[in-house]
């Protein structure tokens, strides 16, 4: 990705992509009126609103006591949006609050003194501070990290500790720059975030903490990044993400030996759906384990791939084989 070349004008920058969201955009907006620490600034970027989004912002510019920058762009999704404000970002710290969700008064606080828990000649190691959620009526989201604070990655966490849920946390932008989402000619579909985690968790930790910073509304559909009938829309990012897990993670196999099955199997029916033959597939990945998890799961893949292109009526019975190992 393009690095900036600026020193940091904020402690936090508070990222929010949005699409159609001026009905729920004052969520982000309120909370971070009242967050106790001031230092940040919000970046949102808008991908093609048109439901009075601009004149809304306008409206908050003019009266926020905290920096408001908008940028209007063709609609590219949750993870092109990304991509964008990581570049833009002018904080130190980077942070996704996204268009319907809120955060605690003092969210920003607490991140920070989180981050300075961590002995200084340590920091370099570390990415971020990632805290729990809540839904809007105040319920959990996902149980506790294992220990308080617990010093991980998000790939150990949800195959070692099984802590899966909604979280939220900020990571330093500098190390963002260095990774962001992959960028795929003519692809319009999504990418899974532990695509992006995932790679930053193989070279940077993340100090997890058990405390409840995070609010995420659980009744609005997601507008910035679409779903699709079609299973082929979405599987190159899937497949991809499949993949980095079995050439990178194979270490965890041990704590979750049917989930990386299941990785396994999703990567020979993603990789199939994207137009991927099983000689490429096996030739892409990297190590013997990783392989042989592969051809293990081989039946599972080809048969779901099968169900699907039958679903989708454009399955060519008898060229099963032609299809498959091309």
């Amino acid at each position: 990705m393009t690095e900036s070349a600026a020193p940091p004008e904020f402690t936090f920058t508070v990222f929010t992509g949005t699409h159609n969201r001026a009905a729920t955009l004052h969520r982000p907006y309120d909370s971070l009126r009242a967050q106790t620490f001031r230092d940040f600034e919000w970046l949102i970027i808008d991908n093609e609103s048109t439901d009075g989004t601009p004149e809304l912002v306008r409206q908050w510019q003019a009266e926020a006591d905290f920096p408001i920058r908008y940028e209007w762009q063709t609609n590219v999704g949750h993870h092109g949006s990304v991509n964008r404000a990581v570049v833009e970002a002018r904080g130190r710290f980077f942070t996704i609050l996204d268009s319907d969700d809120a955060a605690v008064p003092d969210a920003l606080e607490r991140f920070l003194a989180a981050w300075e828990s961590i002995p200084p000649d340590e920091r370099e190691g570390f990415v971020g501070v990632t805290a729990l959620c809540r839904d809007e009526r105040g319920d959990p989201l996902g149980g506790p990290f294992p220990f308080d604070p617990t010093d991980s990655n998000s790939t150990e966490m949800r195959y070692r500790y099984k802590r899966l849920g909604e979280r939220w946390g900020f990571q330093r932008t500098d190390v963002m720059r260095e990774f962001g989402y992959p960028t795929i000619p003519g692809y319009t579909g999504m990418f899974s975030g532990q695509l992006l985690w995932g790679a930053i968790g193989r070279r940077y930790r993340t100090r997890y903490i058990n405390e409840y910073l995070g609010i995420v509304t659980q009744d609005q559909p997601d507008t910035l990044t679409k779903g699709s009938p079609d299973p082929r829309r979405n599987a190159p990012g899937e497949a991809l993400e499949a993949r980095a897990l079995l050439e990178h993670d194979m270490r965890y196999f041990r704590y979750d030996p049917w989930g990386f099955y299941l990785k396994a199997a999703k990567y020979v029916r993603s990789a199939l759906l994207s137009g991927q033959g099983l000689r490429q597939q096996a030739a892409a990945l990297g190590n013997a384990p990783a392989r042989a998890l592969w051809a293990a799961a081989l039946p599972v893949g080809i048969a779901v791939y099968v169900a699907e292109r039958l679903r989708l009526g454009r399955f060519l019975p008898g060229a099963a084989g032609r299809g498959v190992l091309r």
